[in-house]
């Protein structure tokens, strides 16, 4: 009878261990030249500007970059409850897109955001980034950089000068009395600034009647509108500043409510034009992308280090 009971005690026990010791799926170990791409964006619910943008652009990065496995992810949480909700379709966020390339052991990840500007959706994505580096996850965790970032100094490239030169490629011929107006998304994070660096940086280029407003932030709508009756401008084409043509492109910009920047402007007494085309659609823009990441893959431009020509910036205790 005791040893009946001792076997019983004893297949309990085991049961008991790998009952609370090994559930989960194990994680794999790390395996070299196991290498990933993770194309990271704030996501859309427009299923057609969703192919011929983020789609788009993670096809050129895969084409660019064969030896990589090339994954998607969307920062926005609404966005991704609504297209479960509504299309079955289920979209990874970044914590869960990355948690899952360290349990299937890759050594190697690259993290590329779609997003415009360093602000709250690229921070979410940098805050994630830092937590594997910390825990050391990967053996190589890289982020790559926005399309505005670096300006042009120490020995960086100036993003902003060359989205402009993409942003040439779908402006229109433009006479004196036409303008072009690019709505960006804005908000209260100090990126914003970057709106305001493009306005100047386009007058920079020559380009007079090309201005740059935002949805919640600066430059405004009154800001345009203030510069295009002092240029004396009878039309505005507008564009979005967006990778994805979305509900800000089709509703804030272009759509016919009396708030819309399209019935602003004509009540401020423009013509006005609407191109439902996001910058995903845009070949430079595309290649602008693709570059950031070969930057990241190299490690080109290394954020923490200082031009050759300045001292480092003291530690202070």
């Amino acid at each position: 009878m005791k040893k009946k009971n001792c076997f019983v005690m004893t297949l309990l026990l085991l049961t008991l261990s790998f009952g609370l010791f090994g559930q989960g799926q194990a994680l794999a170990a790390p395996e070299a030249g196991k290498k990933a791409i993770l194309m990271v964006s704030f996501g859309t619910t427009f299923n057609d500007t969703r192919k011929v943008t983020i789609d788009a652009v993670t096809d050129k990065v895969k084409a660019a970059f064969p030896d990589y496995e090339v994954r998607q992810a969307y920062t926005s949480r609404i966005i991704i409850k609504k297209l479960m909700d509504r299309d079955n379709r289920q979209v990874d966020t970044e914590k869960q897109a990355l948690e899952k390339l360290k349990e299937e052991g890759y050594s190697e990840v690259i993290v590329q955001t779609l997003h415009m500007e360093a602000g709250d959706e690229y921070d979410k994505v940098l805050k994630i980034v830092d937590s594997h580096v910390k825990a050391k996850s990967f053996e190589r965790l890289t982020l790559g950089r926005p399309i505005f970032y670096f300006t042009g100094q120490e020995e960086k490239p100036d993003d902003y000068a060359l989205a402009i030169n993409a942003l040439k490629l779908q402006l229109p011929k433009l006479t004196e009395k036409e303008a072009v107006a690019f709505m960006g998304h804005g908000g209260v994070h100090p990126s914003n600034t970057a709106y305001a660096a493009l306005q100047l940086k386009m007058q920079d280029a020559g380009l007079k009647n090309v201005y740059v407003f935002t949805v919640d932030g600066y430059p405004t709508i009154e800001n345009v509108i203030a510069k295009a009756k002092a240029n004396k401008v009878e039309k505005i084409t507008l564009m979005p500043l967006m990778v994805v043509a979305g509900d800000h492109a089709n509703n804030d910009m272009a759509g016919d409510e009396p708030n819309s920047y399209k019935s602003q402007l004509i009540k401020a007494g423009f013509k006005v034009d609407a191109y439902l085309h996001g910058l995903g659609e845009n070949s430079g823009i595309q290649d602008i992308y693709v570059q950031h990441v070969k930057d990241a893959i190299e490690n080109t431009y290394d954020k923490t280090k200082r031009g050759a020509d300045r001292p480092a910036i003291p530690v202070v205790e």
